[in-house]
């Protein structure tokens, strides 16, 4: 039975609703519920559903996961905007254009420590691998994203290297996503691996689009500012890619 995409994505926004976070001090708090709240595709919670519902129908008992998940790609990108300068996200200004840098960062911090949090309280024999699998995760996405800033600033970046680089940053958390929901489940170590590679490579294929879509998008759909990678000297595949096909002149 294939996962109804509808209801899963229902099943995150009540989740999120049922999480809104109202503790104090509501100027760390706030900017955490603020871009929690602009929706998205919400594709790495429904990849998580998706892996659970392999091998499990109650997708229900998988929500809290998949919630931690999305809280963790939350997280990357509130800072990922500080570091890119970015303005708008999701058609609505970022957070520490909302709020300020500092709130920003700190509201960052807050929410990846919830995440971790949220982890230790899941019911599951597999809950010690999945922290383990997050931690990789998270790890390898400070990785990528250092190798993005530092490309910004080099003229020999090749076209396996930036591959490498969005493994890191974008692919390797849509496949610990899937990856984790088959793992709840109960899914064997074979299926787990092949889970991983099928959305690792998947998010490869997602960042390429994106790298396309911030030259030719249409910022109404597209959420951010066009061309805002070229700005920002990004080496994106088509920027690396024009280099290899133009001659000198």
């Amino acid at each position: 039975m294939a996962l109804n995409i509808s209801h899963a994505h229902d099943l995150i926004e009540q989740c999120h609703q049922k999480n809104t976070v109202e503790r104090s001090p509501v100027e760390l708090y706030d900017p955490c519920n603020y871009i929690m709240k602009q929706g998205g595709k919400r594709l790495r919670s429904i990849f998580c559903l998706m892996g659970y519902e392999l091998y499990s129908q109650d997708i229900e008992k998988a929500c809290d996961l998949a919630y931690a998940v999305e809280l963790f790609h939350n997280f990357t990108l509130v800072h990922d905007d500080i570091m890119d300068a970015a303005t708008l996200r999701r058609g609505v200004p970022t957070v520490h254009h909302q709020y300020d840098t500092n709130k920003a960062i700190l509201s960052g911090d807050v929410m990846i420590i919830e995440v971790f949090d949220r982890l230790l309280k899941i019911d599951s024999p597999k809950r010690h691998e999945m922290i383990g699998l997050m931690t990789t995760t998270a790890r390898e996405v400070c990785e990528g994203q250092s190798m993005d800033m530092t490309f910004e600033e080099k003229s020999d970046v090749t076209i396996p290297s930036y591959l490498k680089m969005i493994e890191l940053k974008t692919a390797v958390l849509l496949g610990a996503a899937l990856r984790l929901g088959a793992m709840h489940a109960g899914a064997c170590e074979q299926d787990q691996e092949h889970l991983y590679k099928f959305a690792s490579n998947a998010g490869i294929s997602f960042q390429l689009q994106d790298d396309y879509l911030d030259v030719y998008g249409d910022p109404k759909t597209f959420g951010k500012r066009v061309g805002g990678d070229i700005i920002q000297g990004k080496k994106t595949y088509l920027y690396l890619r024009a280099l290899e096909l133009l001659n000198e002149k």
